[in-house]
């Protein structure tokens, strides 16, 4: 049994720069952050990727409706395609696709300017007809279907891999890493930051990157800041093996409900958007009236899944804002305090593009994606733009 050292688990009286979240966005930034020169200390309080990194499906894509979503998605897609060959770790990356079924006419539009859009940027994805979606995967029943999304080049990896592979990086260019070890509060002198209090010590710091995920809300209101990321629980159930499951499973989701499935080994994973209802922390697993919304609505999509049983279910959290897009860039009202959270979902897939933002921010560079809309501004001034591909 290996213990770990005080040295391991103490935080340093001093650094550059704080990242407070170790999920896959705060590792991120940590890694770029490092590699840029950054002396950077990554504060977490459970376990690298416990939180909602580690309930994440891994599914990366490009088939957003708006620019930047599509941009930091295609970032997501380059990164990982090379994260093996780049970090040395295996992450199981692969194209399966994403497959969208419309059931809604008035969703057509949003789709088709999806699939224009994304073509603006050179990818393949284009409309297919129910019977090119049943091609595509046979199990699916397609009779009340009106039209398809088939982006081929989208695809899925393995979400722990990913976090450890960044933390290795970040460490090697020696940024430090604390994990069991919670902010209490954050000091400040007028507009400027000076300091993270934590539960293993003080640290003298002016900057901070709030990449905390469901938990940004509480770092916002150490900072005195308003963060509007609020948690909600997501449920998913594991089946047993499923008849006639083809090796290639795209991630499919049905529109509007929401309800998706992808490949965990010869069984399916599936899910579907609950009603937000209150936020919470509680990641209990609590079938009640969903499990059967979950069954009618696997059963019109997939008959086959039936005959599989659940094997497991869990629930986690996603880190939600008020348009369901993610909030980043820096405060305007306390000095040096960055922010990359409220990924409603997405941040796997965009957590490449979050560390090389987060580090052009920092470093005071042009990012390399416009996220001017980002900015949590955005809220107070009404100038938010819904993302329609929602999971």
């Amino acid at each position: 049994m290996t213990v770990r050292g005080a040295e391991e688990t103490a935080v340093p009286q001093m650094a550059e720069c704080v990242v407070i979240g170790g999920g896959v966005i705060g590792v991120s930034c940590a890694f770029r952050l490092a590699e840029a020169g950054v002396d950077v200390l990554l504060i977490e309080r459970g376990e690298l990727g416990g939180g909602s990194t580690a309930k994440a499906a891994g599914g990366i894509r490009s088939s957003f409706t708006t620019r930047v979503n599509v941009e930091l998605g295609l970032r997501g897609l380059a990164a990982y395609s090379a994260f093996s060959r780049d970090f040395g770790v295996e992450i199981d990356f692969r194209r399966d696709g994403y497959l969208y079924l419309l059931t809604d006419p008035a969703d057509v539009p949003a789709i088709g300017h999806c699939a224009e859009l994304q073509r603006e940027y050179g990818v393949r994805s284009h409309l297919l007809d129910p019977a090119e979606a049943k091609a595509v995967l046979p199990l699916l029943r397609t009779d009340d279907v009106v039209a398809v999304l088939w982006s081929p080049d989208d695809a899925k990896a393995t979400p722990d891999a990913v976090v450890q592979g960044y933390a290795r990086a970040a460490r090697a260019h020696g940024a430090k890493l604390r994990t069991g070890v919670e902010v209490t509060g954050l000091e400040r002198d007028g507009d400027t930051l000076t300091g993270v209090n934590t539960t293993a010590g003080s640290v003298r710091t002016g900057a901070v990157v709030c990449a905390a995920g469901a938990w940004s809300g509480r770092i916002g209101e150490l900072a005195g800041l308003d963060l509007p990321v609020r948690p909600f629980r997501r449920q998913v159930v594991f089946t047993g093996p499923v008849p006639g499951l083809p090796e290639s499973v795209p991630l499919t989701i049905e529109m509007p409900s929401a309800f998706y499935c992808h490949r965990e080994g010869p069984g399916l994973a599936m899910s579907f958007s609950e009603d937000d209802g209150f936020p919470g922390f509680g990641t209990r697993y609590e079938p009640g009236e969903w499990l059967p919304r979950l069954a009618e609505l696997a059963a019109r999509r997939i008959p086959a899944v039936l005959d599989a049983g659940i094997r497991t279910a869990w629930a986690g959290l996603y880190e939600m804002t008020p348009d369901r897009n993610q909030i980043i860039g820096e405060s305007v009202l306390l000095s040096r305090f960055f922010y990359a959270t409220g990924f409603s979902g997405h941040g796997f897939q965009m957590g490449p593009a979050a560390g090389e933002l987060i580090r052009d921010l920092y470093l005071g560079r042009q990012p390399v994606v416009d996220i001017a809309e980002l900015d949590v501004r955005r809220f107070a001034a009404g100038t938010t733009s819904a993302e329609h591909n929602i999971v």
